[in-house]
């Protein structure tokens, strides 16, 4: 397993990291995700953890805080191994101190995640989404004193516009608090918007990203085929309302262009569009789900091996997509291309 810096931090991550949305099955989205408990949840550790996976994801809202339970047990008697990630900040319940980032509300969530993971440090907190409300002094401040107190080691954000995360960087460095290291982002074959902005952003200023949903919310998984019916068993037909949309002609060009590669290599689909991520500039992690062995030792398989240069050619062809204003430009026009050429794709 390779392992890269995170962002321009000096915590070093595997290229592989594992995401526990599984873990815990509880409520409408996260029970159709898995419903992996205690034991289970050790043994797909172990196989992890063989492979140099050492880095696991959660959030305080993963199955009202089960995932994290779970993942506190499956860690037990190897804490110092292992590296864990959790996210706070989406609300927790319909009162208005359920929701947030304010100072309050970290420090209470933090104690929260601290005792449902049964460990005495975060490795990485995240926010989970940008709190408009709350200043960002403010919460770079109480960030920092999670840090000061050792609860948290570093600290990153998820789903964040250019905008707040450059205005949260700013005031970190004005006010010398520390820097968010990690961005945890959607980006796969499927989903580029990430190129547009957010990674030229993450490039200048050594953020660096942990991937979401690297196979397009369940679509890449191999078995959706033009032509064809979403599978019977394929969990797109309960969460699909939740996760990014995706045109349906650009999900089997990408398909078509991944099918095709996957024989040329002898890989899988998954393990095809996983490689290709890894490739790309600023990421450091791309974040794998299992809800079994079987697909968490497919999904290892991503790694070991590289792409030529000429079938990631023909999967950014098959994927590029025309960028909003005013990113659109950059891209059509030679003068603008000059000055700004992508950094991917």
């Amino acid at each position: 397993m390779e392992h890269r810096r995170l962002g321009a931090s000096g915590l070093t991550v595997p290229a592989l990291s594992l995401g526990t949305g599984t873990f815990g099955g509880r409520g409408p989205l996260f029970g159709a995700w898995g419903t992996t408990g205690p034991e289970e949840a050790r043994r797909l550790l172990d196989i992890a953890i063989d492979a140099g996976v050492t880095l696991f994801d959660t959030a305080d809202v993963y199955s009202d805080g089960a995932s994290e339970e779970v993942l506190g047990q499956a860690v037990k008697g190897r804490r110092d191994q292992v590296l864990i990630s959790t996210k706070v900040g989406l609300p927790t319940g319909d009162g208005p101190a359920d929701a947030g980032t304010s100072r309050a509300r970290l420090i209470t969530s933090v104690d929260a995640a601290l005792r449902r993971l049964d460990t005495d440090h975060i490795d990485i907190l995240q926010l989970h989404a940008f709190d408009a409300a709350t200043p960002v002094e403010e919460v770079l401040a109480t960030l920092d004193g999670l840090v000061r107190a050792g609860k948290v080691r570093y600290t990153g954000v998820s789903n964040f516009s250019g905008w707040q995360l450059m205005k949260s960087l700013a005031a970190a460095d004005r006010d010398a608090r520390p820097r968010y290291v990690a961005h945890q982002v959607y980006y796969s074959l499927l989903g580029r918007d990430y190129e547009w902005e957010l990674m030229p952003l993450a490039r200048d200023q050594g953020v660096g990203a942990l991937v979401w949903s690297p196979l397009g919310w369940g679509r890449l998984t191999g078995r959706i085929r033009r032509g064809g019916p979403v599978p019977a068993g394929s969990r797109l037909h309960d969460t699909a309302s939740f996760g990014p949309p995706v045109d349906d002609e650009l999900l089997y060009d990408v398909v078509d262009a991944l099918d095709a590669v996957a024989g040329e290599t002898g890989r899988t689909v998954p393990q095809v569009a996983i490689n290709w991520l890894l490739r790309r500039p600023t990421v450091s992690s791309v974040i794998i789900g299992a809800r079994n062995e079987e697909q968490l030792r497919q999904n290892l398989g991503a790694v070991g091996w590289e792409l030529t240069a000429e079938q990631v050619a023909r999967l950014d062809a098959a994927s590029l997509r025309t960028a909003p204003y005013p990113y659109f430009p950059y891209r059509r026009q030679e003068a603008f291309a000059r000055l700004n050429p992508p950094l991917a794709g």
